[in-house]
């Protein structure tokens, strides 16, 4: 029987996982399946300083390929795995080779929702961000002057109109939802967001959808909206959440969610397969999520390092993530899925603000604007697991919430 352990994907968990066992002085053989033609990189600079032309995909690379050659991790780029065979322990490729394996992990991550074929009749100048040949595409056309249209007020989509603010074009964002960020943050948080995009000069639009796109010569020229306005464009970025890869899990028989299930310590409903990062539906405090954030892939990828090497650690999201938007940065500390109640409070210096969660008067998430003091402090009485019953002091605006912890 084999003992490799194949990681089908190629981003930031798969990277973590083989360089934890590697750590933890496991030699076993280990084969990462990576769609690109490239070895494991960051993702997060890839909207802001990789698309600005700032850093060069060096840069994002976790480690050399040199590395990778040393600890004896083989990486297989420009190749997906196209079926799993779990009987049999197999993995076949979509070049036509197959893998055995002792154990398999998911770390497919997920794929930007694309608009739909119907309304983009083949048209160029519509893009989505989420590896570097994406990026690659969108760079020639982020010119100053051009138009752009965001379609999706969430962090991407926000993220990609401060990138093209700095670039110099002209950029409209439109949510067909009633308000920016409705699915990830409260009133508050929008409203702090909204002010700031359209001080950069972003136009946005709220509670208004996409009707049709337009073009000539085979490129975007125009698009519908909803409330029947046209806007003159000359390109498109779509912003509109992304799904879990978890077709060849799905395929394979393994139970799947909103991404593939796996329990406390990583483990699919077939035992000797995981899946961690992006693709992953965990349970969240009895609710099955699905966590999109550099550091639930480092340290779930992590943990499933240990429990493949004996360990049955289990494992105990503590959610982080962050957004960076002209020169704000968001940090954010916690999962505020179910809050009843917001506090909003300034923060010690200009431009500062932080926004407390609660849910039925714990503290279960602060979003930090600029306001490190509060997302430290949010942090720290959050990661304690004790429920933080802060709600008075927190709306005491006269309280120091350094003296929190």
């Amino acid at each position: 029987m084999s003992e490799r352990l194949v990681i089908i994907g190629g981003g930031q968990a798969a990277f973590a996982c083989a360089a934890k066992l590697r750590a933890l002085n496991d030699m076993r053989p280990i084969t990462i399946v990576s769609r690109e033609d490239a070895y494991p990189y960051q993702r997060p600079p890839l909207s802001k300083k990789y698309l600005l032309g700032e850093m060069s995909l060096d840069r994002l690379m976790f480690r050399t390929t040199e590395w990778f050659a040393e600890n004896a991790v083989d990486v297989v780029t420009g190749v997906s795995a196209v079926s799993l065979d779990r009987a049999g322990k197999q993995v076949t490729l979509s070049n036509g080779e197959s893998l055995d394996y002792g154990q398999a992990v998911f770390a497919t991550g997920s794929t930007p929702r694309s608009l739909p074929e119907s309304m983009t009749q083949g048209l160029g100048g519509i893009f989505t961000i989420r590896s570097f040949a994406d990026a690659d595409r969108l760079r020639p056309h982020m010119v100053a002057g051009k138009r752009l249209l965001v379609v999706g007020g969430g962090y991407i989509g926000l993220e990609a109109a401060s990138v093209a603010r700095h670039l110099g074009l002209e950029v409209t964002v439109i949510e067909a939802a009633e308000r920016i960020l409705a699915r990830v943050a409260s009133p508050a948080t929008a409203d702090i967001f909204r002010a700031i995009h359209r001080h950069h000069g972003v136009e946005i639009i709220e509670s208004v959808g996409l009707a049709a796109l337009v073009g000539e010569a085979g490129h975007v020229t125009g698009a519908e909206l909803s409330d029947g306005r046209r806007l003159e464009i000359d390109l498109v970025i779509a912003g509109i959440g992304a799904f879990a890869e978890d077709g060849v899990a799905r395929a394979a028989g393994i139970a799947c969610g909103n991404g593939i299930s796996v329990d406390e310590f990583g483990r699919t409903s077939d035992p000797n397969v995981y899946a961690m990062g992006d693709c992953a539906e965990q349970d969240w405090k009895g609710r099955p999520i699905r966590l999109e954030s550099v550091q639930n892939a480092v340290d779930q990828a992590e943990n499933i390092a240990l429990n493949l090497t004996g360990a049955n650690e289990p494992y105990r999201p503590k959610p982080w993530f962050w957004s960076d938007q002209y020169d704000v940065k968001l940090q954010i500390a916690g999962f505020n899925a179910g809050y009843d109640e917001t506090i909003a409070r300034p923060g010690a210096r200009e431009g500062a603000s932080s926004v407390w969660y609660f849910a039925s008067g714990d503290l279960i998430a602060v979003d930090a604007v600029n306001d490190a003091k509060a997302y430290v402090v949010a942090k720290k009485l959050l990661d304690s697991g004790r429920p933080a019953r802060v709600r008075d002091a927190v709306s005491d605006l006269g309280v120091d919430i350094k003296s929190l912890i």
